[in-house]
């Protein structure tokens, strides 16, 4: 359970839009972004007291996690490709995978909260809050299944490209992974611009 109880959970009784996003700092593939509402059932399930920051759950509960969300909860994923990071950065890429996730939602005066400091304007009811998938249900639900879409993509791609061990490090720059760059140069899904030093 996470600090501030009440104010966690305050978000679905008040019908508040979460987003989140996952894969900034990775070497290759897509940053994704989601955005959840919350139906206001789940919170008669017990389960419901799990739903944390996704980096702080393991691999295993966040795959149920991620099941029982999508169940009680409206939800969107916003992608944005690396030859989209390549092209507009990083930050522009991630602003982009947002609006994305958001556009589905956009007939909605709901109260938005985003996770980090704000970059854009979405509209006059959002908020952009620093650690917010620690303090927000909604924003800790929309990470939990940002990581878990994301994480499933990196892996189909490892079954394209075994040599780069994705599935295990999704794609982020551990020793075996920088290693297999060296040997084997980047792939297609690769970010050029994160491994200039490679080109």
């Amino acid at each position: 359970m996470l600090k501030n109880e009440k104010k966690f959970f305050e978000d679905v009784t008040n019908n508040i839009i979460g987003v989140d996003e996952v894969g900034r700092g990775a070497l290759c593939g897509p940053v994704v972004s989601c955005s959840v509402l919350l139906k206001k059932e789940i919170l008669q399930f017990d389960l419901v007291n799990q739903i944390n920051d996704s980096k702080k759950i393991s691999e295993k509960k966040r795959k149920t996690l991620s099941n029982f969300i999508k169940k009680n909860s409206t939800f969107y994923f916003g992608i944005a490709s690396n030859l989209e990071i390549d092209e507009i950065n990083i930050l522009q890429a991630t602003i982009l995978s947002m609006k994305r996730s958001l556009k589905n939602f956009c007939n909605h005066k709901n109260k938005t909260k985003i996770d980090g400091q704000k970059t854009f304007h979405h509209n006059n009811n959002t908020f952009f809050i620093k650690k917010g998938d620690q303090k927000s249900i909604s924003i800790a639900s929309a990470s939990i299944l940002a990581k878990t879409f994301r994480d499933k993509l990196i892996c189909n791609y490892g079954n394209e490209y075994p040599e780069y061990d994705l599935c295990s490090n999704k794609g982020y720059g551990t020793k075996k992974h920088f290693k297999a760059i060296k040997h084997f140069g980047i792939t297609p899904i690769h970010r050029k611009s994160f491994l200039r030093n490679f080109l």
